[in-house]
């Protein structure tokens, strides 16, 4: 039948054969016979199906009613949709600043305060997007936590991922979208060149100060039980008192963190403790007290 000039749907129909076996067939028998293979599927078996899929009709339907397989109705549905520029498939994450989605805004200024102090951005050749990995140490779990749900709320539509590491944990999300979210990206260390936020990013600063205070002393920052001893009516006594602090080598960054704590109203004092870090220090029981209620010790 094929010999003389059937085509496979028919033969397929009058047989009873799966319509995949008798195009195997025919195949085989061109090969043999020295024939250059024609086209499985005649163009009108094409175009009878995209006007069937374009009508509403399932690719199963469509498949059973004509005899082709399903794979092949499903490419074929795919290339009309790209040609017609419908965007097959899933599409991309939306963008905060290119798509205008709403971002997050408290999640965003704790993330930002962890990238400037623990994180960094890297795009591999060989992976399609970059990606920001924020280093957690192990003695933390909380803050492991709190940073992956971090990277959820700015980032919903990006899945996230630990790494272990010996002692620390690094914990990575990927998206193309990273240069948009975290401009201060930029070849070498972040003390090596300038840090400074765009106005949207200051305005969620502003907003949201201790959110951002609170990322950067998860990342580079710690609350202490300094003491002292005194000599009171002849008697050397030994007192405790809680302390933060919060070290980083890079002036911008510094500056970032004391004029978010002048905004809310801390008291602190920079401590000379080496030639290239600078530790800045919040010791006044007001002003601790206020770190207390909004940002407190890491767990």
């Amino acid at each position: 039948m094929l010999r003389e000039g059937a085509k496979c749907t028919a033969v397929a129909r009058e047989l009873g054969i799966p319509y995949g076996t008798v195009t195997h067939w025919a195949h085989l028998n061109r090969t043999r016979h020295g024939e250059r293979p024609a086209s499985v599927h005649p163009p009108q078996a094409r175009q009878e199906a995209l006007t069937m899929l374009r009508g509403g009709a399932k690719n199963a339907e469509v498949a059973r009613h004509l005899g082709i397989p399903y794979g092949t109705i499903g490419y074929w549905l795919h290339v009309d949709r790209a040609k017609r520029g419908e965007s097959p498939g899933r599409g991309g994450a939306m963008c905060p600043r290119c798509d205008g989605r709403t971002l997050d805004a408290p999640a965003y200024a704790y993330l930002l305060g962890l990238y400037l102090g623990d994180g960094h951005i890297i795009h591999y050749t060989k992976h399609h997007a970059p990606s920001l990995m924020i280093t957690c140490c192990d003695d933390w779990p909380g803050l492991i936590e709190a940073c992956e749900a971090a990277m959820h709320a700015v980032l919903p539509d990006n899945a996230t991922c630990r790494v272990r590491r010996p002692g620390c944990t690094n914990v990575k999300v990927y998206s193309k979208h990273l240069f948009c979210l975290f401009p201060q990206h930029g070849p070498g260390k972040k003390h090596d060149r300038r840090i400074v936020l765009e106005t949207w990013q200051q305005e969620i600063v502003d907003e949201h100060p201790w959110d951002f205070i609170r990322g950067l002393i998860h990342s580079d920052g710690c609350r202490v039980t300094n003491w002292t001893e005194r000599v009171v009516g002849g008697v050397r006594k030994r007192y405790e008192y809680p302390r933060y602090f919060f070290a980083n080598v890079s002036y911008d960054i510094r500056q970032l963190y004391t004029d978010a704590l002048d905004l809310v109203g801390v008291e602190w004092k920079s401590c000379n403790n080496s030639r290239s870090v600078q530790n800045i220090s919040v010791a006044r029981r007001a002003s601790v007290a206020l770190m207390d209620a909004h940002v407190g010790p890491k767990h």
